[in-house]
């Protein structure tokens, strides 16, 4: 409605008239200015995070809420870019005030499934992610996330085919792309890892150089992986045993390389995804290098260490052959032990692994498609009357495999509420507590005043911390008064894919025959006598 005033209207009647028009215009300005400035600097935080300036979309975030706290798309965004850092409980926290303003943002559930997914609350991440799928089917976020769920939990085929769902639904997005990357590589599908990950170095953000170094190595790696037959093919008896030495707690079996009449000193390595050659063996068996791949982190020393990449053509474990194994090369620090390699997971993938810390024998099986455990590796008894087979007392327990190849089981501490996810190694001669669990008040009490050495893949860490955790267990498996260094876990959690809280290692595993089932993510453990096993003597820990 026009108002036309004019000298003959009573002056008190213009006031009266004016100041209501006035309000009512400034009332409808101020929310369109203050939406008009939210979304161009949304705008501006979007395209911060996209780029990877990760510090810059966080302040542009924060500076909106502080203006408006009720700008859910903020929230949103922010509790994103906490996440791409790892900073998960305040990921969460950013994404959980979403889910209470508005309970039907299938957004707000699927950014809150993937901060529960990498502090590896698993349960609680599925659930808000399938109530993610239910509000908005297309929402790709959530279809990625129950495909690392079932990466993890080793559904390699089915985590493929949501990967590429997610990928199709939202092709910008570099993550998904990344882990179609990871998952088909895990599944040999060489050549369509190869692809993922250049097409993730086209959109991804060309802010981390390290990384990008890291992920060139490894399309080489992987395209010459490609080319060659099948890997780990295995081939001769149904069964084998090794005997092995463990006088740190690290099974050291005898391997043959290369049909070379030499054995060679090999540490069984379950924390390690593929083998590993010393740089002075590689030298010896005149292996040269198929591709480089920048640095990666790693426990000790500089922190972190060149990414080398070579090709055995065989591998002799007793009398099984295995053919076409990829491994790495780099350099040893531990010179007290001294070892020519380390036996990873991705070699006995085919095969199930006994270690029996007893009698320090190593048992081999191929694999027949058998699912029960416990009929491949019971104990066979010769008597007077014939050979019987005994049934060992035992828990099989699941575990998970971490992007990067380490198995992952859920392990509780007494005096500490919730459970926690350990790495299973073998390789480790101690537990591990990470540093950010031992900052916990739950953890005070369990420090120890002693000091350590420790020996790991990017040097030695010098003054390490001890803890004395009194009560360990994983599944219904427990041991009292476990050692544990204390040590920075976040270069293993960074490419692991979930948060791992810490190591058990030798000092707990040597209590047990543990029986690994690799292919279908299934452990069994078996106590033994305490008295028969090795009972190490005060060496340093190595193999970290």
């Amino acid at each position: 409605m026009k108002l036309s005033l004019t000298p003959k209207s009573p002056p008190g009647l213009v006031r009266s008239i004016l100041r209501p028009s006035l309000l009512v215009g400034v009332l409808l300005l101020l929310p369109c200015a203050v939406f008009g400035n939210n979304q161009k600097a949304l705008r501006q935080a979007q395209k911060a995070l996209r780029s990877g300036d990760f510090q810059r979309a966080e302040h542009l975030y924060r500076e909106i809420l502080q203006k408006d706290d009720g700008e859910l798309d903020a929230h949103l965004g922010l509790s994103k870019t906490l996440l791409k850092q790892l900073r998960l409980r305040e990921s969460f926290d950013q994404a959980a005030r979403v889910i209470a303003a508005n309970p039907l943002s299938a957004e707000g559930h699927a950014v809150l499934g993937y901060a529960l997914l990498a502090t590896g609350d698993f349960r609680l991440s599925r659930e808000e992610f399938r109530t993610a799928l239910n509000i908005d089917d297309d929402q790709a976020m959530a279809v990625a996330g129950l495909a690392m769920i079932d990466f993890y939990e080793n559904r390699t085929g089915s985590a493929i085919e949501k990967l590429r769902r997610a990928v199709a639904m939202d092709r910008d997005e570099p993550d998904y792309i990344f882990s179609l990357g990871q998952a088909a590589a895990r599944a040999e599908r060489y050549k369509e890892a190869a692809d993922a990950y250049e097409r993730f170095l086209i959109i991804a953000p060309r802010t981390d150089a390290e990384r990008r170094a890291r992920i060139r190595g490894l399309i080489d790696f992987l395209r010459y992986l490609g080319n060659q037959s099948s890997l780990y093919n295995v081939s001769g008896p149904e069964r084998t045993v090794l005997p092995f030495e463990s006088i740190d707690n690290r099974p050291i079996v005898k391997v043959r390389l290369n049909g070379s009449k030499n054995l060679l000193r090999f540490v069984l390595d379950t924390g390690s995804g593929m083998s590993v050659l010393s740089e002075e063996t590689a030298h010896k068996l005149g292996l040269r290098p198929i591709a480089r791949g920048g640095l990666a982190r790693a426990i000790g020393g500089g922190g972190r260490f060149e990414i080398v990449y070579g090709y055995l053509n065989s591998m002799d474990l007793g009398d099984i052959h295995i053919e076409n194994v990829p491994v790495y090369v780099r350099h040893f620090y531990d010179l007290t032990t001294p070892v020519d390699g380390y036996l990873g997971i991705a070699a006995l993938t085919r095969l199930v692994t006994a270690v029996d810390y007893g009698t320090r024998r190593m048992t081999l099986i191929r694999q027949r498609n058998r699912a029960d455990l416990s009929s491949l590796i019971d104990r066979v008894a010769t008597t007077g009357s014939g050979t019987n087979i005994v049934a060992r007392p035992g828990f099989e327990i699941p575990v998970r495999t971490t992007s990067s190849g380490f198995l992952s089981g859920e392990v509780t501490v007494e005096g500490v509420q919730k459970s926690m996810n350990f790495i299973i190694d073998t390789g480790a001669t101690v537990s591990v507590i990470s540093q950010r669990a031992a900052e916990l008040d739950s953890f005070a009490e369990f420090i120890q005043p002693d000091r350590m050495r420790v020996f790991g893949a990017a040097g030695v860490a010098e003054d390490v911390k001890m803890a004395m955790l009194p009560k360990v267990a994983i599944g219904d498996c427990i041991r009292e008064k476990i050692n544990a260094a204390v040590l920075d876990l976040d270069p293993i959690n960074e490419t692991a894919g979930f948060q791992q809280n810490g190591i058990l290692g030798g000092n707990f595993l040597r209590h047990f025959r543990v029986v690994f089932d690799f292919q279908r993510g299934i452990l069994r453990f078996e106590p033994i006598d305490t008295a028969k096993a090795n009972s190490p003597g005060t060496q340093e820990p190595s193999g970290l």
